[in-house]
């Protein structure tokens, strides 16, 4: 019995945050200054993300909800014989919750974590992506140019599967950031010199 309460409790949560959802502002996030630096192991990636999280969201994570964001980042190459060449695919989460004892936020990516007082400040840290090593050394050519792409999503497969079915098909659930796209030559007599344009705009696309 008491796991069909806990079962219960947690589908009365589910129900009452996807239905007050309807009504809450939508949530967003948008790419802002995408860049590859140089080092000695290959290219780290950087990039800053506004990330604007609606009523709703905050109060899901005060509930004891883990959101879960993902970080992915493309590297293609344009081929005129064929379709483009991906050359690299990559992603990494970062784990957002509340923890109601002590009261703190917390931020987690994989084994390395950080509490915060406030959601503000957590989030303040997750906006600010920093070398983030994409790239190894020799994965790329210098007499070639790169398309790179990143963006940032809330992965709703992650979450218990009480929010899946609904969040799935409610919009205020599904947040992600349109593709930030940018050209890439790297520089083989100066390692730290990269060529790059400014972001261009794209489609949305759908999370995966």
């Amino acid at each position: 019995m008491p796991c069909y309460g806990r079962l219960f409790s947690s589908l009365l949560v589910a129900l009452v945050l996807l239905f007050a959802s309807s009504r809450a502002p939508a949530a967003d996030i948008s790419v802002r200054n995408p860049s590859l630096s140089a080092g000695e192991d290959g290219y780290t990636l950087s990039a800053d993300f506004n990330i604007n999280l609606n009523a709703r969201l905050d109060e899901a994570i005060a509930k004891g909800v883990t959101l879960y964001f993902v970080v992915d980042f493309e590297l293609s190459r344009s081929r005129w014989y064929w379709l483009d060449e991906q050359v690299i695919s990559r992603s990494q989460t970062f784990q957002l919750s509340y923890h109601a004892l002590t009261r703190q936020y917390r931020l987690s990516s994989g084994v390395l974590h950080q509490s915060f007082p406030s959601l503000d400040d957590a989030q303040r840290i997750l906006s600010r992506l920093r070398n983030w090593q994409v790239l190894d050394k020799g994965s790329v050519r210098p007499d070639q140019t790169y398309l790179a792409a990143v963006r940032m999503r809330l992965d709703l497969t992650q979450m218990p599967k009480t929010f899946q079915v609904n969040a799935l098909a409610n919009r205020d659930w599904n947040l992600s950031s349109d593709w930030a796209r940018w050209n890439f030559t790297p520089v083989e007599t100066s390692p730290s010199a990269l060529t790059t344009t400014s972001v261009l705009p794209a489609a949305p696309v759908e999370a995966r």
